[in-house]
């Protein structure tokens, strides 16, 4: 079966992913973060006819592309929905391997009508979904000073949160913060100058901050790593793909705490099998290397993580 063989956007850590993943011509596997495909594009090569992939994202955009690239194969099915519910998709113990590649997608990032970026001035919506959960505009317009900068300082450890806050809601006294630009130039003015990062926009930790709250990832990256456990099968592998610390400190303690067990068993003999691992550790964390960031340089901070299941 024919697959295209050009991705419109150079999938991050691509080839540690499909070794990672160990992809089988006759397994099931589970990219949970469409995108525009170019790791489930690169998975599909690998599977003969007797494999399934299934593809799930949150962005209706990314599942229409995936429908106009895939919808033909009968290897592939396709939901739009969070990775929280693989349970409910795809059924329990079923999946050889399942990627998870954390964050915004290059699509979503270049679309200033998506609202992500600071680097092209577009309304201020940031959802990975337009039809589920407020936008970022909406929540800086109703939310408590306090609750502005108790965001922005714990999603995007932001040590200027506190002054950021206050300027967001003295500018909303005078009219709504409706576009990314409005606030980019807000944050800019708000930290002073002498104290920025060197090479980092001063926006950087706000929009970061800002996306993360209003698309729940930290949460649902808790609920979708226990979700993607509960959908391997014994032998299975999931790679995780991070983008920054938060992300991938959660991705690093989960996959540690379901490979050592329960701790209350640790150390002891007889340790019932509920209590046994039930992940391996393949290998150690994984980053872009030179070329890569050569070609791709929003691959910089990208960490590839991958577990097996050892047991059910």
């Amino acid at each position: 079966m024919a697959v295209n063989a050009e991705p419109a956007h150079s999938p991050v850590l691509l080839e540690e992913t499909l070794a990672g993943l160990a992809v089988r011509p006759d397994g099931t596997y589970v990219d949970a973060t469409y995108g525009r495909g170019g790791h489930a594009r690169a998975v599909l090569t690998r599977l003969g006819s007797g494999g399934r992939l299934v593809v799930v994202d949150r962005d209706p955009e990314a599942t229409e592309h995936a429908r106009q690239e895939f919808g033909g194969d009968p290897r592939v099915q396709i939901h739009q929905a969070t990775f929280d519910r693989l349970v409910e998709l795809v059924g329990a113990a079923v999946a050889d391997g399942v990627l998870l590649d954390l964050g915004v997608s290059s699509p979503q990032l270049d679309d200033p009508t998506r609202g992500f970026s600071f680097l092209r001035d577009g309304p201020l919506d940031m959802r990975m979904d337009p039809g589920s959960s407020p936008s970022a505009a909406e929540f800086l317009a109703g939310a408590a000073e306090t609750e502005i900068a108790a965001v922005i300082a714990a999603h995007g450890e932001e040590r200027f949160a506190r002054r950021i806050a206050r300027s967001i809601v003295a500018a909303r006294a005078t009219g709504p913060l409706a576009t990314t630009g409005a606030l980019a130039d807000l944050v800019s003015a708000a930290i002073p100058a002498r104290l920025r990062e060197p090479g980092k926009h001063p926006a950087t930790r706000t929009f970061q901050a800002l996306r993360i709250h209003v698309n729940r990832e930290l949460a649902l990256l808790e609920r979708g790593l226990e979700a993607a456990l509960a959908v391997l099968r014994t032998g299975g592998r999931l790679a995780v793909i991070s983008f920054h610390s938060l992300e991938d400190r959660r991705v690093k303690r989960f996959m540690r705490a379901h490979a050592l067990g329960d701790p209350v068993w640790r150390g002891l003999p007889n340790v019932p099998l509920a209590a046994q691992p039930q992940f391996e550790l393949i290998g150690k964390a994984q980053h872009a290397t030179a070329d890569e960031l050569t070609r791709n340089p929003r691959a910089r901070s990208a960490v590839l993580r991958v577990a097996g299941k050892v047991r059910a």
